[in-house]
Order: structure tokens, then C-alpha cells, then sequence
């Protein structure tokens, strides 16, 4: 093939696999769309379908094949992803770091104590703001991290108490677990196909520990799979300079040098 023929097969590889990706979304938001979730869940946002155009922009603009590492969260932040759709999305790394901008609409039900605002939420993800400034820090732009990175999220969906306090997904019954993995597995299965990632590093003990599940149950060892610490400020390890933690963590993988 000439240099030109070699091009075109690339921009039509990247094009099917971005069709891969949305699809994929597309199917998730669809069977997530169909869970029940008892009390002390009271109101589940999902941002894959009231900011599903703001997460488009982010994978037609950052999701590519063969990423050295695919960096797996659990589910929302209430002022990060809920908000912006996009995966850790504080505020203003997606709209002055990323520079992304799309509508972005209301759930179905909206819980009064957890509005949705879009990128006009004055109150920022703590988690979010502490992994893309460690990525911003390390790397400067976002095109010379997504070069070899990716973020995603397992779970798409917020739960939230009557109250408005957030609700993990490790904390659901385990009829509801079994039912949201069944989905997540099979959207994480399309991430990992697609991009082809050499890691898959769990932000948090959660998510590496649904990632080696799902990889065990897939009987795919191609990845290898490792964790950071969660930026979370409930995680009180994580307040204590946590971006230098983090990046130790990843120079002892011998991800980062």
C-alpha cells in the first residue's frame, strides 16, 4: 500500500472504532434505562442520556485505538460526570482544559438537592479536579495526554438518596450488582476491543477489582490491570498530596517514568 492507501485504512479503522464506541453507549444507556433500584435509592440520574451529546464530543474527540492506558472510574461525582458527562468532568478542566462544549439537557427526574447545570455549576468535583490536574501537570495538553490515555467510567449511573447524598454502587443489594455489572461488562468489554489498551488502571479499589472480574469471566489476558488511589476527599489517604501519590503508583507499574 502507498503511504496515502495506508492513511485511508487508519481514518476508516479510527471511524469504525468510534462507531464501536458510541454504539456501545448507545446499548448501555438502553439497558441501564430498564434497572430498578430499591430504597435507600431514591432518584438515579443517567448522564449518558440527558448529556449524551457532551459525551459524544469527548470520545469523537479523544477515543482512539491502541492507548497504552485505559483509566477505569467508578460512577459519577455529583458535580463531575453528573454534571458534564464526561468521565471525572470537573467544570473547568472539561471547559478551559478540554475545551468542550455541548448541550446539555435535564433528567427525567431531578433530584432538588442535585440540579444539573451543565457547565454553569459554580461547585467543583474535588476527584475530577485532582486526576485532570495531575494529567494536565504531567502532560500539558490534552492531546499530548490522550496521545497514549484514555478515562472512562464503569458505571454510568448516579444513585442518590432521598436526602441527596450520594450512593455508591458497591453498596447496592446484590440482585441490583448483579444486574448493572451484567450491562457494565459488556460495555467495558467493547472499551477494552476497541482500544486495545496494554493497562487498565482501576481509579480506586472498586473499579480494578469489576475490571478483573470482567477480564477473568472474558478469559482476556492481553491486559494487564493495575490501581490507583482514589482522588476522592472521603478517601482520607487521598488528601494528603494525592497527585504524588498517584504518579509513585504509576512509576512503580512502570506506566509512567
Amino acid at each position: 500500500m502507498t503511504p496515502i492507501d495506508d492513511n485511508v485504512a487508519m481514518n476508516v479503522s479510527e471511524n469504525a472504532s468510534l462507531r464501536a464506541l458510541l454504539h456501545a453507549d448507545e446499548v448501555l444507556c438502553q439497558e441501564l434505562a430498564r434497572l430498578r433500584f430499591a430504597p435507600p435509592v431514591h432518584t438515579v440520574y443517567n448522564p449518558l442520556e440527558y448529556a449524551g451529546a457532551m459525551h459524544r464530543r469527548y470520545v469523537e474527540t479523544f477515543a482512539h485505538v491502541d492507548v497504552e492506558v485505559l483509566f477505569l472510574g467508578m460512577n459519577p461525582g455529583p458535580f463531575g460526570m453528573t454534571q458534564t458527562g464526561i468521565p471525572f468532568g470537573e467544570i473547568i478542566a472539561v471547559r478551559e482544559w478540554m475545551k468542550l462544549d455541548a448541550a446539555i439537557g435535564k433528567p427525567a427526574i431531578e433530584h432538588p438537592r442535585r440540579p444539573i447545570e451543565g457547565l454553569a455549576c459554580t461547585k467543583s468535583e474535588v476527584s475530577g479536579r485532582r486526576l485532570w490536574g495531575l494529567f494536565k501537570h504531567r502532560f500539558g495538553t490534552p492531546a499530548a495526554f490522550f496521545a497514549k490515555h484514555y478515562v472512562a467510567n464503569y458505571c454510568p449511573l448516579v444513585f442518590m438518596e432521598e436526602s441527596g447524598a450520594n450512593r455508591t454502587p458497591d453498596k447496592l443489594p446484590a440482585a441490583e450488582a448483579r444486574a448493572l455489572q451484567t450491562a457494565c461488562d459488556a460495555h467495558l468489554f467493547t472499551l477494552i476491543k476497541t482500544l486495545r489498551p496494554k493497562w487498565l488502571i482501576g481509579v480506586g479499589v472498586f473499579a480494578k477489582k469489576q475490571a478483573e472480574e470482567a477480564l477473568a469471566e472474558a478469559r482476556i489476558t492481553t491486559v494487564k490491570v493495575g490501581t490507583i488511589l482514589h482522588p476522592s476527599p472521603a478517601n482520607p489517604g487521598a488528601n494528603r498530596d494525592w497527585g504524588n501519590q498517584a504518579t509513585k503508583q504509576l512509576i512503580e507499574l512502570g506506566i509512567w517514568h
